[in-house]
């Protein structure tokens, strides 16, 4: 079955551009265009899409609020945020907003079809521009400290292994790698994975990852250190 794919932009032609790169895959079918965030909302409900493509700066509602709306809503599509503007505030605002990945606009566009694809099956996908501003974000101190030994309460409903999976998550690591890394299967990684996520109420890695920044469980690595 195609995916079935909502293209959001205030203009016209780049909406159209992108509507066509998309049309012309076998896996894909645009649904839907949307000038706005409020059509977006509307048009998100109404056609049911598996992924949003979503731009940030519109009239009417900003495409960080409309994906708010639509990602709070129950069977919610994925939505993949697309902008010109590389900002920290867009970044990080457009992930805690439900956003599943954040592309900017002059990406090529197997680069984009690849994103539509990873979003639609459940993973997450950053600019390599924006995982540096993320991680830099973090890296300049701009993160609570955790209050004390135990944790913060958000983590009190993992376990100490899923606790160490969370971890390795937030250093980007893959499942296979962290199995590798913890000896056990990357099927065990994946359930760890799966009832963090759950636990938690995170729709993806991406939000788990910014999660354990926040929260102080995860910190970047420091000045000279091998990434």
């Amino acid at each position: 079955m195609s995916l079935r794919v909502l293209v959001v932009d205030d203009q016209g032609i780049v909406r159209a551009g992108f509507a066509a790169v998309i049309d012309a895959e076998e896996d894909m079918t645009v649904v839907g265009e949307a000038a706005d965030g409020a059509e977006a909302v509307r048009l998100a409900e109404e056609l049911a899409p598996d992924v949003v493509v979503m731009d940030v700066r519109m009239p009417e509602l900003d495409g960080i609020a409309a994906t708010r709306i639509i990602t709070g809503r129950e069977d919610a599509p994925r939505v993949l945020v697309l902008t010109t503007f590389d900002l920290d505030a867009y970044v990080l605002d457009a992930l805690r907003a439900g956003a599943s990945g954040f592309l900017l606009k002059d990406v090529h566009p197997s680069e984009l079809l690849h994103g539509i694809r990873v979003v639609a099956a459940g993973e997450s996908v950053l600019a390599p521009s924006a995982t540096r501003r993320l991680i830099g974000h973090y890296a300049s101190g701009r993160i609570p400290e955790t209050r004390d030994g135990s944790g913060p309460a958000e983590l009190e409903s993992l376990t100490a292994s899923q606790r160490g999976v969370l971890t390795l998550v937030a250093t980007g690591l893959t499942n296979a790698e962290i199995a590798e890394q913890l000896g056990i299967t990357v099927g065990t990684v994946k359930s760890h994975v799966n009832a963090l996520l759950r636990k938690l109420g995170l729709r993806d890695r991406v939000q788990a990852t910014i999660l354990a920044y926040d929260l102080g469980l995860a910190r970047p690595n420091p000045p000279g250190a091998h990434l």
